[in-house]
């Protein structure tokens, strides 16, 4: 009544090796927050060529640390001033807000302490500015 399945099956069985490679949970989550914290690195780099500071310059030091951290000594690439093409700032502190929430989450599941109070900090200095009140005084 059926036809016999006359390819082999995607699914493996315990004991056999598969045919492609696979990344333990923590590998995946290391990925992950080296990811989300080279996407905050960039809006740093950005705030940093429009509002230039001391804490935003020591903020993209340890970001680029602990991403070359996670990628096993690769830097990441970074934001140019002339790069820096988005002069809303409100805009950026809110997606460094948002993108620094993430990186949060992913630390807090990875067990990374380093990254999670670097985030929790970076959450803290751009909250003000990430504020909807923020915005209706601008």
């Amino acid at each position: 009544m059926y036809e016999p399945i006359r390819s082999k099956s995607v699914h493996t069985t315990a004991g056999t090796p598969a045919d492609f490679p696979h990344r333990s949970r923590e590998e995946e989550l290391d990925i992950q927050l080296a990811g989300h914290l080279a996407a905050l690195l960039a809006v740093t780099d950005e705030i940093r060529a429009i509002e230039p500071s001391v804490d935003l310059d020591a903020a993209a030091q340890r970001l680029t640390e602990q991403v070359a951290r996670l990628r096993g000594g690769v830097t990441p690439a970074r934001a140019s001033a002339a790069a820096a093409h988005e002069p809303h700032v409100v805009t950026l502190h809110q997606r460094a807000h948002a993108l620094a929430g993430r990186t949060l989450v992913v630390a807090a599941s990875r067990a990374d302490t380093a990254v999670a109070i670097l985030a929790a900090e970076r959450m803290d200095a751009h909250a003000p500015a990430a504020e909807p009140r923020a915005l209706a005084a601008r």
